[in-house]
């Protein structure tokens, strides 16, 4: 009789469990493995195969039903041996959801619907799920973590923030707790000993910087040991040396807003660093900050598409003043770069929208969630150049310790899953990149969201003017409203515009993000109206009060388009969830950074015209048009930095490996 390997062994024999299988994937496996899951149907998870499975998780339920708790508790420690022998086979896959989902309803009092119970399938299976905002994500993915937790794995639920990762564990604790499994949160501020404590729990809930930095500590402090082999020696004969790893290996990972991780934020590495006090660095920061301050745009210096260049003019004027600066200025290169980025950190980085100035440090605002980065800094010299800029002291530059991106990352885990309301367009890639593939699951009612339009304005002024008018007409039939702008800076012009109308608001933006859990509670009172930026986007809750809900639900308004449109629809995602009522309508302007990057004459001539006609439909249908084109060449320029960056990363760690080192 042939014996088989537990399941729960193949992650617990590997003292740090990951994909060791890190090099590129040729071209000619990359379509084997596309025709084997499009071809000929593996792996693929139909609708009729969901319903099935449904269908069986309620006929368990039926069975465990009025258990009486002795009887209970040992079906859970009968389950939790057979799936760590047999793995998340369908039928015991069935069994685990009906009985956390019984679990859920006497500790929440709240029970998984059908809809939850096939995207939590989904996910099991190591994909990414693609279901509405408002359809209960977080709900959802219990019912994933604790069936992956209690088969042995250590399960990583990987969400775009602190905020969002404390707010679901501990909403969630109650549950795991009755099955019998720990949970904790990893905030970033905590140290390293908590995190290590925190990291030994059955579910761990985390922000994606934080898991990412972790393991690189992990693999810094390893090393060559990093392989399995001289890992589980050193466990054997007390080797370990001064510290055990932070994380337990990277086994199983639910990652929430999974487009935002996998695709928006995968455009730059993660790199972990280390201060290098240098005081010559500092004096080189201000000399060129000074160098650059001499030169002129257009004459010596122009933007294009966000980035600096410099002029024939530009170069002539540069070399003619190196000779009278310090040696480490004549090398003509490394003196170009310097400029440029300092030119960067004067002209395109700005302040109140790319960083704040917070207690006299320069704070990095991340784009993708409106947050302060408060130890993260720009590299090779950028971030000093903007201090000098702003007149704060100088922090240290910083040395590269060891790097990695989110593409390489995310591709070590033994079992990958997602979840996201917005992917569609990035599926393709998302399989591509990172294996799995997107699962749709359709919502449980249909929705009541009402799209109000769009309305193109010729100037920020006028657009401005627009959005409080039309908050004054919400405010008149009692709905709440939810703003969004694309920066603090937005945020903070249209609030002074609403001053000036007499019309009630709050702001939610990185500098007042110590109120964020209470605006957003009270965001879907009636008569509310609430400005913030990417803070209220993905993963926000807006509860609605019973006079809300009668006059129409949260209105939403978007004041500007992003860099991509799935960030646009999470925002008016926020609005008209889970059957409840809703609207939302865009107010835009010319002067918007998407078309403001990239001017023209016919921009030109189409404002000139807005101005006199500001209603003209074949003007408006023009501007849309254009905007919508801008949107979509942005989208493509951050795909192919993507696509360049893991070139990149394989290269790098091609050559780094002849010399015995990975990242």
């Amino acid at each position: 009789m042939q014996r088989t390997q537990p399941f729960a062994l193949g992650f617990r024999a590997d003292p740090y469990a990951q994909r060791r299988d890190w090099g590129e994937i040729s071209v000619w496996d990359r379509t084997a493995d596309w025709c084997a899951r499009h071809l000929l149907r593996r792996d693929q998870l139909s609708a009729r195969s969901l319903n099935r499975f449904v269908a069986a998780v309620h006929r368990a339920s039926a069975e465990l039903e009025g258990l009486p708790a002795e009887a209970w508790r040992a079906q859970i420690a009968e389950l939790r041996l057979a799936l760590g022998r047999q793995g998340f086979t369908p039928a015991l896959c069935a069994k685990a959801f009906a009985l956390i989902r019984l679990q859920s309803q006497r500790s929440l009092g709240l029970a998984h619907f059908d809809t939850q119970l096939k995207g939590a399938y989904v996910m099991l299976r190591a994909r990414v799920l693609e279901m509405d905002t408002g359809e209960g994500k977080t709900l959802t993915a219990s019912l994933a973590a604790a069936a992956a937790a209690l088969g042995g794995l250590a399960v990583h639920v990987i969400t775009v923030n602190d905020y969002l990762a404390e707010r679901d564990r501990d909403s969630l604790r109650p549950l795991y707790e009755a099955l019998g499994l720990s949970s904790d949160v990893v905030l970033e501020a905590m140290d390293e000993s908590a995190r290590r404590l925190a990291y030994r729990a059955d579910i761990v809930y985390c922000s994606n910087k934080t898991v990412v930095f972790d393991y690189l500590r992990d693999r810094q402090h390893l090393e060559e040991r990093m392989q399995a082999l001289p890992m589980a020696l050193a466990r054997m004969l007390n080797l370990q040396g001064q510290r055990p790893t932070t994380l337990r290996g990277l086994h199983f990972a639910i990652v929430d807003e999974a487009d935002s991780i996998f695709i928006d934020e995968a455009r730059t590495p993660l790199i972990l660093s280390a201060q290098r006090a240098d005081p010559a660095a500092q004096a080189y920061a201000i000399q060129a900050m000074a160098l650059a301050e001499q030169l002129r745009l257009p004459e010596h210096a122009f933007l294009e598409a966000g980035q600096v260049r410099l002029t024939p003019a530009g170069r002539d004027h540069l070399r003619a003043c190196l000779p009278v600066l310090p040696p480490v200025w004549h090398a003509p290169l490394r003196s170009e770069e310097a400029v440029l980025q300092a030119l960067t950190a004067l002209h395109v980085y700005q302040r109140d929208v790319h960083y704040i100035v917070h207690e006299g440090k320069v704070q990095i605002v991340d784009e993708n969630t409106g947050r302060v980065m408060a130890d993260r800094s720009w590299e090779r010299g950028l971030h000093q150049m903007v201090e000098v800029k702003e007149g704060v002291d100088q922090s240290a530059a910083r040395e590269t310790l060891a790097r990695i991106s989110y593409q390489l990352f995310f591709r070590r885990y033994l079992r990958l899953a997602g979840m996201t309301g917005t992917c569609r367009e990035v599926a393709a890639e998302i399989e591509a990149v990172f294996g799995p593939a997107v699962t749709r699951v359709p919502p449980r009612k249909p929705s009541l969201r009402q799209a109000q339009g769009e309305q193109l304005l010729a100037t920020m002024a006028l657009k401005w003017e627009a959005v409080a008018q039309a908050l004054r007409r919400r405010l008149a039939l009692g709905q709440p409203v939810l703003v969004g702008t694309r920066s603090i800076a937005a945020s903070e012009a249209l609030s002074a515009v609403l001053h000036a109308h007499g019309l009630p608001h709050v702001v939610l933006n990185a500098k007042q993000d110590a109120d964020e859990a209470a605006i957003v509670e009270a965001a879907g009172q009636a008569g509310r109206i609430t400005i913030a930026t990417n803070m209220a986007g993905r993963g926000t809750d807006v509860p609605l009060s019973e006079a809300a809900r009668a006059a129409g639900g949260l209105h939403t308004i978007l004041t500007e388009r992003h860099d991509n449109a799935r960030v646009d629809r999470q925002l008016i995602g926020r609005c008209a969830r889970q059957g409840d009522p809703g609207s939302w309508e865009a107010l835009l302007s010319l002067d918007d950074e998407l078309l403001a990057q990239r001017p023209s004459r016919l921009l030109d001539t189409l404002r000139q015209v807005l101005l006199k006609h500001p209603g003209q439909r074949q003007a408006q249908r023009l501007g849309l048009w254009l905007y919508r084109r801008a949107q979509a060449r942005k989208e493509r320029e951050h795909g192919r930095v993507r696509r360049n960056l893991l070139k990149t990363d394989f290269q790098t760690r091609q050559s780094l490996s002849f010399s015995g080192q990975m990242e």
